[in-house]
């Protein structure tokens, strides 16, 4: 699954990765729905670390479309609010069972 991260490029993520980023995703959204500015902050930071850590960057110039968008480290907790609304249930989904 390639990811793009707005603002630092795609990462390729193993689908063997994604039961873990889909636990870190809850753990944004749970921050998101308390408004809890913070707790945000830590969850998005955490979530985007841990896509860097495990996903290979692709070469800038790649032109492989993204199968996820994330927000940046830096946008609010209004933004992803948006993001949130829009994907419905949270930024990364679940594997089917």
């Amino acid at each position: 699954m390639i990811m793009r991260v707005l603002g630092e490029g795609q990462f390729e993520v193993a689908e063997a990765d994604l039961n873990r980023l889909n636990q870190l995703d809850d753990d944004l959204l749970q921050a998101v729905e308390a408004g809890d500015e913070a707790a945000f902050r830590s969850a998005l930071g955490t979530l985007l670390a841990a896509v860097r850590e495990v996903g290979t960057p692709l070469p800038p110039e790649s032109l492989e479309p993204s199968d996820l968008i994330l927000p940046d480290a830096e946008a609010s907790l209004e933004q992803v609010r948006e993001l949130l609304r829009d994907e419905g249930d949270g930024l990364i989904p679940g594997l089917p069972e």
